[in-house]
This record gives structure tokens, C-alpha cells and sequence, in this order.
């Protein structure tokens, strides 16, 4: 079905992207784009959401970038950024394996992981530097499909609740558009995540279940049908979709309110590697702020899987309220905060490199009242 000019028009592209006019400057269209015509290598294009590279002058740095170019909320947009998610998602939580390794196994078998360091050396004496990285498979195949689905359906509901909202109330309630729409994309992206995140649990904390993917899966299935794949959906949501919400909503705050009082020159004068610099600052402090949120839960869930028949009020009375919220702390921070960073670090480098603008920054335009 064709998708007309006017679908394709963001109500909420001021502040969420680069104008296409600063993008062109910015990539070096302009003279590009006039030599090309002049030598009947490109048509000329409209002065409408199009986006791309040609090239940028040399004092800037800028990712070379094909010489497609894409138009923004086009289908060849959001396969971008799917492809943006996969990568951003996959390769960064593929190489964290051993911690989240060592960390399952504590949480499952408390007496022989006692800690990080000797989690570590357990795994290591009886497994070797092969076995850090068990259920890695899995592990990138899952969190693949999550990231592809996470980060293309966001920006597919964003634009579509921004629309339903229109333009006024888009702008004044933004940060309700990223929270719904990054909600709206983790519920499913957590459906294509789960089956591996399954098979990933059991081949990294059940000795002997199966050495990965491709033995585990089928057993699951064999076992417990294709129902045993999804037996942790309901947990996964309520673990995911507010951790996504707070990480996407503080990502996309933190960015403009960089660019608004931290930067002193405007987004669309800025170099790339500036504004790249800034999606990894906006994405670790966005993390810094995941993590303390969801550590409460985090230390909760640790303490039910260690102490067998306890509850909620048992582990509060133990721990202490002060405890849930501090204990382990910083190193959860750094996790997260690096793992968040660098997945906005690598989704926005490759948005670039395919000619869109990075995610974020612009200062909000208020909608101008019809007479």
C-alpha cells in the first residue's frame, strides 16, 4: 500500500531530529548534491524529509555513509533502525556472556557462586575460557530479535502517538509519546526474545541440560512443547518494559537537555562525532538511572532465588529498605550504564552511517494556534 507525503511528515521532528535543511549542511548536500546535477550523475531532490551523505568537508568529521538516501517514516526508515537494533542489542549483550553467566549462576546456586571473583574462577577451574561464554548463541540470536523489534517499533509508535496526539499536545507531552511507545515495542519485543532467553538459562545454570542452541532448543520443545519456550513471558515483562520505559524516556530527556544547557553550539552545527559523543552520554546516564530504579527488584529477585519459601516481607525484613536499594549498587551502575551507553553509541553511529540523523536533541517548536 503506498504511504502518501503527508503520513510521512513527523509531528515531532524539531525535537526529536535534525531539520533536513541543518542534516544537508551538516552531511554536505548542498554542493554535493549541485555537483551531482551538474554532471547528470543525481537527480535533483525535493526540499522534503530526506536524508542522506555525500560526503562532508574535511575539517568535520562525519561516517561515510551510502549513497542511498533514506526518507524519514519511509519502510526503508524503520528497516534502518531495526538494523540499528540488532546491532546495538546483540553484539553488546553477546559480550557481556560471561558476567551474565556468572551472575545466573549465582543467583541460581548462591553456596558454590558466592561472588563475582569467585563465580569467575569456578566457572574458569571447571569449564575453562571456553565455558565463559556458554549460551552465547542463544544469547545473541535473542537479544538480535529484542533490539530489532525494540528499537524499530519505537520508532514506529513514537511517530504513530505522536500523530494521534497531533502537534500541540505531541510537543507538550512528549515524554508520555516515548514512554507509550517504548512500552509498546518492548511488549513485543519481548515475545521474540524470550524463547532464546529460555533456552539461554538453562543451558548457562543446569549442568549437562545441553550444550546450546541447537541441542536445547528441541529438547524444550520435546519436553514441554512450544508453550515451554514462553513459560517466563509474563516475569519478562514485568522485569523489561519499565526498565525500557525509564530507558528510553531518560535517553531521549537527557539529549536535549544536553544540547539545551551543556552545548553550547546548536545540534545541527554540531560535528558527528560530537553528537555521537552525546547519544553514548545521554545513553550511560539514561543506564545510571535504569539500574537504580530496577535494583530494588534486582536485589529481591536474588534473594527469593537464594532463600527457598521466603517472600517479599522476608527479604525486606533482612535486607533492610536501605539495603535494597544500595546493596551492590555501583557495580550494577557501571553495568548498566556501559551496556545502555554503548547500545545508543552504536545504534545512532549507525544511523548515521546510513545517512539519518542521530536520535534526539532538537529544543521543541511550539505548534502555532490556527486563526
Amino acid at each position: 500500500m503506498a504511504i502518501s507525503d503527508n503520513s510521512r511528515q513527523s509531528l515531532l521532528p524539531s525535537f526529536l531530529y535534525s531539520s533536513p535543511s541543518s542534516t544537508k549542511r551538516v552531511f554536505g548536500l548542498d554542493t554535493a548534491l549541485s555537483n551531482a546535477n551538474h554532471h547528470h550523475m543525481l537527480p535533483r531532490l525535493p526540499s522534503s524529509n530526506v536524508v542522506g551523505d555525500a560526503g562532508a568537508p574535511s575539517s568535520r568529521f562525519v561516517i561515510p555513509a551510502p549513497k542511498e538516501k533514506i526518507e524519514m517514516f519511509s519502510p526503508a526508515f524503520y528497516a534502518a533502525c531495526t538494523a540499528g537494533g540488532i546491532l546495538s542489542c546483540g553484539l553488546t549483550h553477546t559480550a557481556v556472556t560471561p558476567l551474565d553467566l556468572v551472575k545466573c549462576n549465582m543467583q541460581i546456586n548462591p553456596t558454590k557462586y558466592k561472588g563475582i571473583s569467585s563465580g569467575f574462577g569456578v566457572l574458569l577451574k571447571e569449564q575453562g575460557a571456553k565455558g565463559l561464554f556458554k549460551g552465547w548463541v542463544p544469547t545473541l540470536l535473542g537479544y538480535s530479535a529484542q533490539g530489532a523489534c525494540k528499537m524499530g517499533f519505537y520508532e514506529f509508535f513514537k511517530k504513530y502517538y505522536s500523530d494521534i496526539a497531533g502537534p500541540e499536545f505531541a510537543t507538550k507531552y512528549k515524554t508520555l509519546i516515548y514512554l507509550a511507545g517504548s512500552a509498546s515495542a518492548e511488549l513485543i519485543a519481548d515475545v521474540a526474545l524470550c524463547p532464546m532467553e529460555a533456552v539461554k538459562v538453562r543451558v548457562q545454570t543446569q549442568p549437562g541440560f545441553a550444550r546450546g542452541l541447537s541441542d536445547g532448543f528441541p529438547k524444550i520443545v520435546k519436553a514441554e512443547g512450544a508453550g515451554g519456550l514462553y513459560k517466563g513471558l509474563v516475569p519478562l515483562w514485568g522485569r523489561q518494559i519499565p526498565y525500557t520505559m525509564m530507558k528510553f524516556a531518560c535517553f531521549e530527556n537527557i539529549v536535549e537537555l544536553l544540547y539545551k544547557y551543556s552545548i553550547p553550539t546548536p545540534k545541527d552545527q554540531c560535528s558527528k562525532s560530537l553528537q555521537l559523543g552525546v547519544s553514548f552520554a545521554g545513553g550511560y546516564i539514561a543506564g545510571v538511572f535504569c539500574a537504580i530504579v530496577s535494583h530494588p527488584a534486582d536485589n529481591l529477585v536474588s534473594f527469593l532465588n537464594n532463600a527457598k519459601g521466603a517472600t517479599v516481607g522476608d527479604a525486606v525484613k533482612k535486607i533492610g529498605l536501605w539495603g535494597l536499594f544500595t546493596r551492590g549498587l555501583p557495580l550494577r551502575i557501571v553495568m548498566i550504564g556501559t551496556l545502555t551507553g554503548a547500545q545508543w553509541g552504536i545504534y545512532d553511529s549507525f544511523k548515521v552511517f546510513v545517512g539519518l540523523p542521530t536520535t534526539g536533541g532538537g529544543a521543541p517548536i511550539p505548534a502555532v494556534a490556527k486563526a
